[in-house]
C-alpha cells in the first residue's frame, strides 16, 4: 500500500469526506518522454558521413563529408538554431578520405572535430576555442596500421576527450588528457567488421556499434569503455547485443548515434538488401532509471527518413537535436501536459492481476475537446501517458496519492440531447507488453540470465521499468532455457516467466514490482473494524473450491503435494505442471509450493465496496470486518480493484471495489 499523510487518512475515513481526483495527461511512455519531432531543414545535400554537437552557448555545429572525389570536410555553425534559421551555408575545411566517418565532440567554448586525412591511415584534430565559429589548423593525433574506417568522441567531466575509432573489425580508443594525446589502445573484444560507432559519456564513456561478429550474424552492441563507475578506468566490458540478424536476412545495422539528453538516446540505421528493400534510421531509449551496461532499451522504433548515413543526435538545454546533411529536426525535452481535474465527470480505473484499464468522461459542452491533439490539447494523444490520483480534499488542501498510470488507446465524442462528452480509453503497462511482439526469436541457454533478468528484458522492450518490493529466492537463483517466439507478445513472455516463481508482479506507477505473497504477510488496513472509521460499504464473500493435488514433472525428477484439507472435503482435484527447467529436487518441490499457494489464494473469493482508499494496490493484505456477514478482522488479500468516481448523477460517488482472495 502506497503511504499516505496523516490528514489524508483521516480523511477518506470521514463520513463527509470531499473527494479530490487528480487526472493528468503527458506525452510520456513509461515515464520516459516521448519526443515530437519537427522539421526545420529540408536540404539537397547528399547523404554521407556527418556528425553534430552543440557547444556550451547553444549555437549547432554541423559537419559532413562530400561524396564525390576529392572528398571535403565541410562544416556549420547556427549560432540560435531554430524555427526560421538557416541551415544550408557550410564552409570547406579540409580534404578527407572518402571512405571514413567524422566525428565532433564539445565541452563549453571548445569544439573538437575529427576526420582522417585522405591517405586514410592519419586521423587528425581541428580544435576551437570560440563554440566552433573558427577552427585551427588540423592536427595529426594518430596513424593506424590500417584503414581507418569510423570515429566518435566525447569528453568527460574533467575535461578527458576519448577518441574512438575503427580498423577492420577492431576498435581502438586514444584520449588527451591536458591538451597532450596519449598512445592508441586496443579493446578487449573482437568483431569480424565495424560499420559504425558512437560514443556518449555519463560516467563512463558509453559506446554503441554496429557490425558483423565471427559467425556472420550483422548485430548492433552496446559495451562500456570504463572511467570508474560501471568499469575501471581503462577496462572493457563485453559487448552485449542491442539488436541483431542472421547471416542470410539481407538485414544490417550502420552508423549509431547516441546521446544523453535526458536518458541514454540512440539512433542507428536497418538497412534491407531484399525484395523492397531500404535503408531506414530506427530509434531506442534506455529505461528512467537504468545504468548503460544493464543493456535495457526500448524496441527499436521505425524514423521516417529514408538514409543509409542516419542522423546525428545532439541535445543542450531544453532540446534534442537530429542533423543528416540534408535535414535538421528538433523536439522538446519538456513533455507536453495537460491537466483534467476538473473536466472529470466520471472515471473507472481498474488494476486485475494481469491487466488494467481506466475509462475517463471529460466534459465538452463548449466543445474544448473538440480537436484533440492540438494547441493546449497537445498531449492529448494516443500513447500518452494517463495518470489518475485518489485524494480528498483535507484541512492541508488538494491531497492525492499518485496512482496508476495507464496509456492512451483512443477515444471517442458523445453527443446527446445537447450534451456532448469525451470519453478516453487507457490501458495499463500490462497492455503495452500486450502490443510489444517479438520482431524475432529471442533465446538463452540455461544459466544465462535469471528470471528477473529475463522479466526485466522484456519489460524494458515495452519502455518499462522493474524493481522489487520483495522477490523469492526463486526469481533471482533460477536460470531457466527460455525462448520468446516471433510475434510473441510481452505480456505472455512475462506470464510464462512468472508461473516459475512465486512471485506475483504489479503496476505502482510507471514502473512493475515484483512481491512475494506469504500467507504470513500482516494486514496494512482495515476495513470496517471499530476505531478505523473506513466503513464497509457493501460485502461479498465467497468460499470455493479448487486444485487440491499437485505434481510437478520436472527434468528427470518429480514431486507433488496436497491440500489436505482440500482433498477430505472434495476429494481429489489435480493439478500437473511440466517444466524441463526444474532439474533438482529442491526447485520441483518449490514449484509445488508456489502451485499450492496460488490455489489457497484463490478459494477465498469475494468483493467489498468502501469509500475510496488513496493508497491501496494491487496484492495488499488487509482486514475485514463485517459483522453481518460473521467476519472480524478477517484477513484477505486484494486480487484487482477498481476506482470509480462520478459526478454526473445526482448522487456522487467515489468508491473503491476491491475482489477479495486468501491471504
Amino acid at each position: 500500500m502506497r503511504s499516505l499523510s496523516s490528514t489524508l487518512l483521516a480523511a477518506q475515513r470521514g463520513v463527509s469526506a470531499q473527494p479530490y481526483v487528480k487526472v493528468t495527461v503527458e506525452e510520456r511512455v513509461g515515464g520516459v518522454v516521448r519526443l515530437s519531432w519537427s522539421r526545420l531543414y529540408s536540404g539537397s545535400e547528399p547523404d554521407f558521413y556527418h556528425a553534430a554537437t552543440l557547444p556550451g552557448d547553444g549555437s549547432l555545429v554541423r559537419a559532413r563529408v562530400g561524396n564525390a572525389s576529392p572528398y571535403w570536410v565541410y562544416v556549420q555553425r547556427v549560432i540560435n538554431p531554430g524555427p526560421g534559421s538557416d541551415f544550408s551555408p557550410w564552409s570547406s575545411f579540409a580534404q578527407t578520405s572518402g571512405s571514413s566517418g567524422i566525428a565532433v565532440a564539445s565541452q563549453g567554448a571548445t569544439v573538437l572535430l575529427f576526420f582522417v586525412d585522405s591517405d586514410g591511415l592519419t586521423v587528425k584534430c581541428a580544435q576551437s576555442d570560440n563554440y566552433g565559429a573558427s577552427f585551427g589548423s588540423p592536427s595529426a593525433i594518430l596513424t593506424a596500421a590500417g584503414a581507418v574506417g569510423w570515429l566518435a568522441a566525447d569528453f568527460n567531466g574533467s575535461g578527458v576527450a576519448a577518441l574512438f575509432y575503427s580498423v577492420g573489425g577492431m576498435v581502438y580508443v586514444v584520449k588527451r588528457t591536458g591538451g597532450s594525446w596519449g598512445a592508441p589502445t586496443a579493446w578487449t573484444n573482437s568483431l569480424a567488421a565495424v560499420n559504425g560507432l558512437a560514443c556518449a559519456y555519463a560516467a563512463d564513456w558509453n559506446v554503441a556499434i554496429s557490425g558483423q561478429d565471427a559467425a556472420g550474424s550483422r548485430k548492433l552492441w552496446t559495451c562500456v569503455y570504463g572511467d570508474g563507475y560501471s568499469g575501471g578506468s581503462g577496462d572493457w566490458s563485453s559487448l552485449m547485443e542491442l539488436t541483431a540478424a542472421s547471416p542470410n536476412s539481407n538485414l544490417e545495422f550502420y552508423c549509431p548515434s547516441l546521446a544523453y539528453p535526458d536518458v541514454f538516446r540512440l539512433f542507428f540505421v536497418e538497412k534491407y538488401s531484399g525484395s523492397d528493400a531500404y535503408s531506414r534510421p530506427f530509434w531506442s531509449h534506455s529505461l528512467p532509471t537504468a545504468e548503460f551496461i544493464s543493456n535495457l532499451w526500448r524496441e527499436p522504433v521505425p524514423f521516417d527518413l529514408s538514409s543509409t548515413y542516419g542522423v546525428a543526435l545532439a541535445y543542450a538545454d531544453s532540446y534534442a537535436w537530429l542533423s543528416s546533411p540534408s535535414g535538421v529536426w528538433r523536439a522538446s525535452l519538456s513533455p507536453a501536459a495537460l491537466e483534467l481535474t476538473f473536466d472529470v465527470l466520471a472515471l473507472e480505473a481498474e488494476s486485475r492481476p494481469l491487466s488494467g484499464r481506466a475509462t475517463v468522461r471529460l466534459r465538452n459542452d463548449d466543445g474544448r475537446f473538440n480537436n484533440p491533439g492540438a494547441g493546449q490539447y497537445a498531449a492529448l494523444q494516443p500513447g500518452s501517458q494517463l495518470q489518475v490520483s485518489p485524494g480528498y480534499v483535507t484541512p492541508a488542501g488538494q491531497e492525492f496519492s499518485a496512482g496508476p498510470a495507464f496509456w492512451l488507446e483512443g477515444w471517442e465524442h458523445l453527443s446527446r440531447d445537447r450534451q456532448a462528452v469525451l470519453v478516453l480509453y487507457a490501458g495499463d503497462g500490462w497492455r503495452l507488453l500486450e502490443k510489444w511482439r517479438a520482431r524475432r526469436q529471442f533465446s538463452w541457454s540455461t544459466g544465462s540470465k535469471n528470471v528477473f533478468q529475463l522479466i526485466s528484458f522484456v519489460l524494458a522492450r515495452a519502455g518499462l521499468e522493474f524493481s522489487a518490493l520483495s522477490s523469492s529466492s526463486t526469481i533471482s537463483n533460477l536460470y531457466p532455457a527460455f525462448t520468446i517466439h516471433p510475434a510473441e507478445s510481452g505480456a505472455d513472455a512475462v506470464r510464462r516467466l512468472l508461473a516459475m516463481v512465486p512471485d506475483v508482479l504489479f503496476f505502482r506507477g510507471n514502473t512493475a514490482y515484483s512481491l512475494n505473497p506469504q500467507a504470513s504477510d500482516t494486514s496494512v488496513y482495515s476495513y470496517g473494524s471499530a476505531g478505523t472509521g473506513h466503513a464497509v460499504l457493501g460485502g461479498r464473500y465467497v468460499q470455493a473450491s479448487g486444485a487440491n493435488h499437485v505434481q510437478v514433472y520436472g527434468n528427470g525428477v518429480m514431486s507433488e503435494g496436497f491440500s489436505w484439507a482440500g482433498v477430505s472435503l472434495a476429494y481429489d482435484s489435480l493439478l500437473q505442471v511440466h517444466d524441463l527447467n526444474l532439474d533438482t529436487p529442491a526447485r520441483v518441490q518449490a514449484r509445488v509450493a508456489r502451485e499450492l499457494r496460488h490455489r489457497e489464494m484463490e478459494t477465498l473469493g469475494g468483493e467489498i465496496t468502501v469509500p475510496a482508499n488513496c493508497g491501496q494496490e494491487l496484492y495488499d493484505v488487509i482486514d475485514v470486518t463485517d459483522s453481518p456477514a460473521g467476519l472480524s478482522q478477517a484477513k484477505r488479500r486484494v486480487l484487482g480493484l477498481s476506482l470509480v468516481y462520478s459526478v454526473e448523477k445526482r448522487a456522487a460517488v467515489y468508491q473503491h471495489r476491491l475482489t477479495l482472495g486468501g491471504a
